[in-house]
């Protein structure tokens, strides 16, 4: 049975149909089935320049172009490159090349060019250096890199990038020209070498992040066993993909680039998919730099390692959990979808809901009450309802001489969930001594008192209705299943995996410290500070988390945004001072995106109605030129504009639909907030009302006490880079007004 390996994102693979792409799985199934069958037409290239190339009959128009790697025990590898039109496909595998790179031991394969040339900015062949710097002092160019200090053998001799390529990389005349050369290569490992240079990355530094060692190849082996050995490169692995069954092969042939992230990782992902981690462990990252992705192939791959393992993913709402669980089935249909919480498998679900699953299969909490609300507590539970809710009537309802601007619902709500539920205060006593880090605002001990009578008003209505918050509701889920470990000895969940953690707070993570117990690959928390548009921020030192002490990370290279995109989001973020998980400070220093696109364009109007014909107008032209309306979404700050931006593009021809808890649908522009948009992803969108009254809301801040303002105009900061980092291809700004403050920089 003969070994298929798949080039998943080689940029001279042509666009193929539905039935070719067909033909293609069904090539590939006989090829792994019995390689040597007749009809294949599995034959070698005469005057090819690497004896190793084939082609493959697909069909009588189409052939297949592979290289054939045999074994010591002459089992057959086939690598392959694309498929082309008959004719086309042999022209180009006379002069496509497959070798080991000498100098780092990543497999390279290289398509050949229709002139019968090989293109030099693709070669994987690694010339005498001596010639190339002959030519540079003959015609010196001082380009951005070597202003910074990088020389030829640097790029050559330590990364092994080809001498002609390394020159255009060092002649060019600024960072977007290095961007631009990196679009040139096909080479997976040379477009994220090239990349990381041009944001002042270490040599070193960049080696250690592709996986290079100091003996990168084998002498010992031959070149077939060479080239086979590379194929577990970390490096090659981001190009080439091993085929271990017709299902996995059917997925990449079908969807191609577009799902490449499947089976995609880049070295530094990989890393944390696989290393063992002693405690919990923290990655960061920038919008789009595959925290998720990481997140699902870990949860795969510590499935893979223990198939009875008890895994748990979850993440701030439900919306979000649904979309995991889509993107992990389709990742490996054959993974165990857990029903429950604490059954074996991988269990995924928004952590409210985990909560409330908890709870509704261990009806007997009374130790659990007990904990969070104090002795003699109701323990009868009736509706859950949002964390604000009530705190206006309670404020309007108790008498006190508390300042009326912290009588505010936003602050109550806040200092309940941080400070009392997050502390299991149930006594004034308790409360009037426990430290109150992170609020904003500072309480004397009158103002304390004051505040209690609140909570406690706030307590004994929702007892007497048989009422839960559900921040109470995490808090209560948490205590149960602390006192059931300490009484059993045993937690539900062996590994638990948790992304978009930056919304979470205090009592989310007492729920997330209680599902398992502290040790190895307990507790795996994806999270980007930059993104926190919920809540107030937490520090998991205080929380009974460490990840002190090496056991966190930081993820750089944007794989969905172009690089105009994402230095327009970024540039939202200058001005604020952002702290992550340990109050250590969060920088956007190094960002940078595998992916050139046009700058995004600036729309002022002269009134709402010029606004709407603007929007409908872009989202016309996007649709004539190809795109699909599901892959197009007009983002807007509130639900007011959104549902009035539905309404003008319909009226306006344009077929539109508000985004709520569903996804998009086909042949239909999503209309959406930006608090919906979170954690999705378009080819195009349109920031509508950016203006200075919606963006930051002001309706959201009116009220908030001084002392949290700050807090609160971070987060509409936030929200703003979050919508802004939506787009991958394109991105529209609109506003009618004056263009909000957030931008005018």
């Amino acid at each position: 049975m003969a070994t298929v390996v798949l080039a998943t994102n080689n940029k001279s693979m042509p666009k193929l149909d539905g039935s070719v792409k067909d033909k293609v799985y069904d090539f590939f199934e006989k090829v792994r089935a019995d390689d040597t069958a007749p009809g294949l037409h599995i034959e070698p290239i005469r005057g090819s320049a690497d004896a190793r190339v084939r082609t493959g009959r697909v069909d009588l128009n189409y052939r297949a172009l592979m290289f054939r790697i045999d074994d010591r025990f002459g089992d057959a590898t086939y690598i392959y490159l694309g498929t082309w039109k008959h004719d086309v496909a042999n022209k180009l595998a006379e002069k496509s090349t497959l070798r080991v790179n000498p100098v780092n031991g990543v497999l390279e394969g290289i398509v050949g060019e229709l002139d019968g040339n090989a293109d030099r900015k693709k070669r994987s062949v690694v010339p005498d250096p001596l010639g190339v710097l002959a030519a540079m002092a003959a015609q010196p160019t001082i380009g951005y890199l070597s202003r910074a200090g990088y020389v030829l053998e640097q790029l050559t001799d330590r990364l092994g990038l080809d001498a002609a390529l390394a020159t255009e990389v060092l002649t060019a005349p600024d960072q977007d020209g290095v961007f631009a050369v990196a679009q040139t290569t096909e080479v997976t490992w040379q477009q994220n070498a090239i990349l990381e240079l041009a944001v002042g990355r270490s040599i070193d530094d960049i080696r250690d992040t592709l996986g290079f060692t100091e003996r990168p190849v084998d002498e010992s082996l031959d070149e077939n066993e060479q080239i086979l050995a590379a194929l577990e490169h970390p490096a090659t692995r981001m190009q080439f993909t091993l085929v271990d069954d017709n299902d996995e092969l059917r997925r990449v042939i079908e969807e191609g680039d577009f799902k490449a992230w499947r089976t995609f990782l880049h070295p530094n992902q990989r890393r944390f998919v696989e290393k063992q981690q002693r405690g919990a462990f923290r990655l960061s990252g920038g919008a789009g730099t595959g925290k998720t992705v990481v997140a699902l192939h870990r949860a795969r791959y510590l499935a893979q390692q223990n198939p009875d393992a008890r895994i748990v993913l979850t993440t701030y709402n439900k919306t979000l959990a649904k979309s995991l669980l889509d993107d992990l089935r389709a990742l490996d249909p054959s993974l165990t979808i857990a029903d429950e919480p604490g059954d074996r498998g991988v269990y995924i679900a928004g952590i409210d809901k985990l909560a409330a699953a908890h709870l509704r299969r261990n009806k007997e909490c009374d130790e659990a009450f007990t904990a969070v609300f104090g002795p003699g507590t109701s323990t009868r539970r009736g509706r859950t309802v949002n964390a604000d809710f009530g705190w206006s009537e309670v404020a309007a309802g108790v008498q006190n001489t508390l300042d009326p601007r912290l009588k505010h619902s936003s602050f109550l709500a806040a200092e309940y969930v941080s400070v009392v539920l997050g502390n299991r205060i149930t006594t004034q006593a308790e409360y009037l001594k426990v430290p109150r880090a992170g609020r904003g605002v500072r309480l004397s001990r009158p103002q304390r008192s004051a505040v209690w009578q609140l909570i406690e008003e706030y307590r004994k209505r929702g007892r007497n209705a048989g009422r839960l918050s559900f921040p109470e509701v995490l808090a209560l889920a948490a205590a149960d299943l602390q006192w059931r470990a300490r009484s059993t000895g045993h937690t539900i969940a062996e590994h638990v995996i948790v992304d978009e953690a930056q919304d979470l707070h205090a009592t989310h993570w007492a729920l997330l410290r209680a599902l398992v117990e502290e040790g190895p690959n307990d507790l795996f928390i994806a999270e980007d500070s930059h993104q926190r548009i919920y809540g107030q921020p937490v520090v998991l030192g205080r929380l009974g988390i460490n990840i002190r002490g090496g056991r966190s990370s930081k993820l750089t290279l944007n794989y969905r945004t172009t690089a105009q995109n994402l230095h327009f989001a970024v540039s939202i973020l200058e001005g604020a001072t952002y702290r992550d998980l340990e109050e250590g400070e969060e920088s956007t220093a190094g960002y940078t995106s595998a992916r050139l696109g046009p700058d995004p364009r600036l729309v002022p109007c002269a009134s709402v109605v010029e606004e709407l014909d603007s929007i409908a107008d872009q989202l016309k032209t996007w649709i004539a030129d190809g795109i699909g309306p599901a892959d197009i979404a007009v983002l807007a700050r509130g639900h007011r504009e959104r549902d009035l931006i539905e309404r003008a593009l319909n009226e306006r021809g344009v077929a539109a639909k508000v985004l709520d808890d569903d996804l998009p649908t086909s042949g239909q522009v999503p209309v959406l907030t930006m608090h919906r948009s979170k954690g999705m992803e378009f080819r195009c969108v349109v920031l509508a009302g950016i203006d200075r009254d919606h963006v930051p809301s002001q309706h959201q801040l009116r009220g908030v006490p001084e002392e949290e303002l700050n807090e609160a105009q971070q987060r509409e900061r936030s929200l703003l880079y979050v919508a802004a980092s939506r787009a991958r291809d394109q991105l529209v700004v609109t506003w009618s007004g004056e263009l909000s403050e957030l931008l005018k920089q």
